[in-house]
């Protein structure tokens, strides 16, 4: 009988070798690790380079964030490690996680970190680079589409656009303690026209709440988009001042963000078309003069 996961499997492994070999991509050694991105959720959206260290690797450390369904691609054999940390749930340790992957690395394995979205925004790729470093274990960076990009991007909200902003901030709104960290939010509201913010379904009140106390407009647009780039996805627009109300109906992880360019939403919402039939503005910010657009 014919095992239809493993020849699909092959046959993606064969391709990813052939696609590896014409793109001259790098070998993924033993000995080695490799801290890669999985992108925000959609695995179609990891990188070419991500996908060729899937099929290559020994040892995969996975994060809750990376789409399990791009294990499927692993080689036959892999060792598949869940090292997930979801808030108020058990976690490994972040000393485990780095202790482990030299300690693998050490053994002649090659061993891929699998993180969400980018493994350097908002993630610990750099503390557990600098851990190999310390330990003399040769890594290499594999960047990844990160949410507050991607996951904008499938809500059909452009992180910019020249209507709307020049400039863009991207903070956290969940700091080593849980709490919102302590940032310079007169700066923040003065000088980024758009905010994007990660993990910060827990602090939304306080987060809209200092901000407009900075000076940022409590009807400004905001989203926040949950489950971005999954079949799951749902986009919640508001406005500031009721972003810690919608919040507290949304599901996390989330991506929130702030700023006029939210409005774009009514005419790029090209996932709302293809699920929903929605019809599209294509003036949403209503600078098109009729009279005169033909």
């Amino acid at each position: 009988m014919f095992d239809m996961p493993t020849i699909l499997n092959s046959a993606a492994r064969a391709a990813s070798a052939k696609l590896a070999a014409s793109l001259g991509l790098p070998a993924f050694e033993p000995g080695w690790v490799w801290l890669a991105g999985a992108g925000p959720g959609d695995p179609g959206l990891i990188t070419m380079l991500g996908l060729h260290a899937i099929a290559e690797a020994d040892v995969i450390l996975f994060d809750a964030l990376a789409n399990e369904a791009l294990l499927k691609l692993a080689r036959p054999g892999a060792e598949l490690v869940y090292a997930g940390k979801r808030r108020g749930k058990p976690s490994w340790k972040q000393a485990d996680i780095s202790h482990t992957l030299v300690l693998l690395a050490r053994k002649g394995k090659r061993v891929l970190r699998l993180k969400g979205g980018d493994p350097f925004v908002f993630g610990r790729g750099a503390e557990e680079a600098l851990e190999l470093a310390r330990a003399g274990i040769p890594f290499r960076i594999v960047p990844g589409v990160t949410a507050g990009i991607g996951g904008l991007a499938y809500a059909g909200i452009p992180v910019t656009h020249r209507d709307t902003n020049h400039a863009v901030t991207f903070i956290t709104g969940h700091g080593i303690d849980g709490k919102l960290p302590a940032l310079d939010w007169s700066a923040i509201s003065r000088g980024s026209p758009t905010i994007v913010v990660y993990m910060a379904l827990a602090n939304t009140d306080e987060l809209a709440a200092k901000l407009i106390e900075a000076g940022r407009d409590a009807h400004e647009p905001a989203a926040i988009v949950s489950d971005a780039t999954h079949d799951e996805q749902s986009v919640r627009v508001t406005t500031l001042e009721h972003l810690g109300r919608d919040a507290k109906e949304s599901t996390a992880p989330a991506i929130l963000v702030i700023g006029e360019n939210v409005r774009l939403r009514e005419g790029l919402d090209w996932l709302g078309v293809l699920q929903s039939g929605r019809t599209l503005n294509p003036d949403p910010l209503g600078r098109i003069d009729i009279k005169h657009a033909g």
